[in-house]
């Protein structure tokens, strides 16, 4: 039986309570139950909402807010703009699928210098990883840059299928934007 997820609940005083560890914690805390990949919900205290999403866009605000930013403002742009759009659903589903690939890559890395160096201390880890990309930052770019482009690629191609697939089923029903098909005429066979 898998085990419960762990809870906090959110008061209106904004104060996070661990239910665990029957303790008060803040967001930083929360941050290192997501760094040790520990399994927990938010609940808001008064309404049982599960506000989970909301205390996760917390921390990735406060995280773009200190240091390197992950996100560029034209890429938070771009997202804004798919909110309410047709392909809203399928780019949340997308980056999903490219976030997992870019983490088992980085998985294999790692797995790789483990087998060639041996275990080693987790700073000893980070220091080699570290060491890697700046020998292989470059290269890493140009594979990563290539893999991004037949993303784009790939995105581009899903869009056009939808097109045509929204073309083929609604062809008898005239959409703004789309040439109607033009229906034949009994007459027209005959000439």
């Amino acid at each position: 039986m898998p085990e419960q997820p762990r809870l906090i609940k959110k008061y209106p005083n904004r104060r996070l309570y661990d239910t665990k560890t029957s303790a008060y914690i803040t967001l930083s805390d929360v941050k290192d139950l997501v760094l040790s990949k520990e399994n927990f919900n938010v609940l808001d205290a008064k309404t049982s909402e599960d506000i989970t999403r909301s205390i996760l866009l917390q921390i990735i605000l406060e995280e773009e807010a200190a240091g390197m930013p992950l996100f560029t403002t034209d890429l938070l742009a771009q997202m804004i703009r798919f909110y309410g759009h047709a392909m809203q659903g399928m780019l949340g589903k997308y980056l999903e699928t490219n976030i997992k690939s870019f983490v088992d890559f980085q998985k294999k890395l790692q797995d790789q210098s483990q087998q060639i160096y041996g275990e080693s201390s987790n700073q000893m880890q980070n220091d080699m990883w570290s060491q890697f990309m700046n020998f292989q930052g470059p290269a890493m770019q140009t594979m990563m840059a290539t893999y991004m482009e037949q993303s784009k690629k790939m995105l581009h191609q899903m869009q056009d299928q939808l097109k045509t697939q929204t073309r083929t089923l609604f062809t008898s029903i005239p959409l703004p934007g789309f040439p109607a098909e033009p229906t034949k005429q009994p007459h027209d066979a005959e000439k």
